[in-house]
């Protein structure tokens, strides 16, 4: 049986990002979906940069390392 322990973190987050998590959370996946349409009817190397970045940030707040 594993044991569940709190992360630790060295600074906590300011409390204006504890608050606008939730909705970041709720809007970047529309937005990567819009990006991944246009990628695919105009592509170029900025919609490519865009939508990697995008979907890193996704990434990273569905497993809430920011």
């Amino acid at each position: 049986m594993t044991k569940i322990t709190k992360r630790f973190s060295p600074k906590p987050l300011p409390a204006w990002w504890k608050r606008w998590r939730l909705p970041c959370q709720a809007v970047i996946i529309p937005i990567c979906a819009f990006q991944a349409v246009r990628l695919f009817i105009w592509p170029s190397t900025l919609d490519v940069l865009l939508l990697g970045i995008l979907v890193g940030v996704a990434v990273a707040l569905y497993f809430e390392w920011i």
